[in-house]
């Protein structure tokens, strides 16, 4: 995986989005959209608390009750966006609207991986010899993603007007 080529998302001018992927990095998202399809599914991993944070955290009555009222909804939208995400994995372009979708798993990706790595915002230092290394070096190449996403998409979005 070469990361210090221009972005792999680079908006067309019919509005689609090419996808300029090698077949590794395809084949590490298939691994970390299936996995995050098993941890969904399993429901009861600590993993995933960042993707169902606490609505009420100092009300646990209010909070199981807002969890029950809202969970399963949010799985299905989940897992709905996986398939399309998983669907598309293979494609060399996007439409904004499937690029948006990688962009949410992607991000649940890095959630999920970063709560199992205990991550925070102030860990800059990769460590290529720590245990977890390939694991942090996965996360940190999502977050590239993620970032090449979001650039991508931004193209997408109308040019502001002046209100003045």
């Amino acid at each position: 995986m070469n990361l210090f080529r221009k972005g792999p998302f680079v908006l067309a001018s019919d509005g689609t989005v090419t996808v300029n992927l090698d077949d590794d990095e395809r084949g590490l998202l298939g691994h970390v959209f299936r996995e995050l399809r098993e941890l969904l599914l399993l429901d009861d991993d600590q993993g995933l608390r960042r993707l169902y944070p606490a609505a009420y955290p100092n009300d646990a009555e209010r909070d199981a009750g807002y969890h029950a009222l809202v969970h399963g909804e949010l799985l299905e939208k989940r897992l709905s966006a996986l398939d399309e995400v998983e669907a598309t994995l293979d494609n060399t372009s996007l439409s904004p609207e499937q690029l948006n979708l990688w962009m949410t798993t992607i991000n649940e990706v890095r959630l999920v991986l970063g709560t199992k790595l205990d991550v925070s915002e102030d860990d800059t230092d990769f460590d290529p010899e720590a245990p977890n290394a390939h694991a942090v070096a996965v996360y940190m190449h999502l977050g590239w993603l993620l970032e090449c996403v979001v650039s991508a998409l931004m193209g997408t979005l109308p040019e502001p007007t002046d209100n003045n």
